[in-house]
């Protein structure tokens, strides 16, 4: 090699600086808040899935389990109107959706 094998490494050399600053310069629109000309998408949110049935722990009453559900006692009855809160067996199916 005489003194051109600097020349291979030109072209990834100019990829890389070009990729760098593309970056910089994207991120820094994106920090001042500055919209992008591409469209933007809807994020997608997740979402926990929806329980439609409880099991019965040792310890759980009606009240304690639309606390954690976040389902009112109310609804849990109309859902289940053989349950009351004084029948619950542990293992017990209730649904609260």
């Amino acid at each position: 090699m005489t003194g051109d094998g600097w020349r291979r490494y030109l072209a990834p050399a100019a990829f890389l600086l070009a990729a760098t600053i593309a970056v910089v310069l994207i991120r820094a629109g994106l920090e001042n808040g500055s919209k992008t000309t591409a469209p933007t998408r809807p994020v997608a949110t997740t979402t926990k899935p929806v329980r439609r049935f409880w099991v019965v722990r040792a310890g759980d009453t009606l009240v304690i389990i639309s606390k954690k559900t976040h389902v009112p006692v109310k609804t849990i009855k109309r859902l289940n109107p053989k349950v009351t809160s004084t029948s619950l067996f542990i293992g017990q199916r209730i649904r609260v959706r």
